[in-house]
C-alpha cells in the first residue's frame, strides 16, 4: 500500500507563485517515480502536469513548461512542484500520483485557485 499526501495549495493572484509538496509513504521499497496531475473545474479527467522517473528524468505538460519546476527529495520521499507565473487556467485540484504515467495510487488533492 502507498500513501500520498499533498499540501501547499491556496488562493493566489495571476502572476503569483505557489509551491506544492507531496510526501509518499508505504510498503513499496522505492517510491521515486511520481507525478503531478490536476483536475480543472468542471472536468472529469485529470491531466498530467509533470512527472519524474526513478532515474530523475522530468517531463512537463506543454502548458506549464518554463513556468513550473518539479523536484524530488529522495531521502524524504517527497516531490515538489514550484509553480510560477500562475494563470487562471492553472486553477484546479492538484493530485500526486504513483507510479508516474499510470497512477494507481492518489493523494487526496490540494486546491489551487488563481484569481484576482
Amino acid at each position: 500500500q502507498v500513501q500520498l499526501e499533498e499540501s501547499g495549495g491556496g488562493l493566489v493572484q495571476p502572476g503569483g507563485s505557489l509551491k506544492l509538496s507531496c510526501v509518499a509513504s508505504g510498503s513499496v521499497l522505492s517510491i521515486l517515480s511520481l507525478g503531478w496531475y490536476r483536475q480543472a473545474p468542471g472536468k472529469q479527467q485529470r491531466e498530467m502536469v509533470a512527472t519524474i522517473t526513478s532515474r530523475g528524468d522530468i517531463n512537463y505538460a506543454d502548458s506549464v513548461k518554463g513556468r513550473f519546476t518539479m523536484s524530488r527529495d529522495n531521502v524524504k520521499k517527497t516531490i515538489f512542484l514550484q509553480m510560477d507565473s500562475l494563470e487562471p487556467e492553472d486553477s484546479g485540484v492538484y493530485y500526486c500520483g504513483f507510479p508516474a504515467g499510470t497512477p494507481r495510487y492518489w493523494g487526496q488533492g490540494t486546491q489551487v485557485t488563481v484569481s484576482s
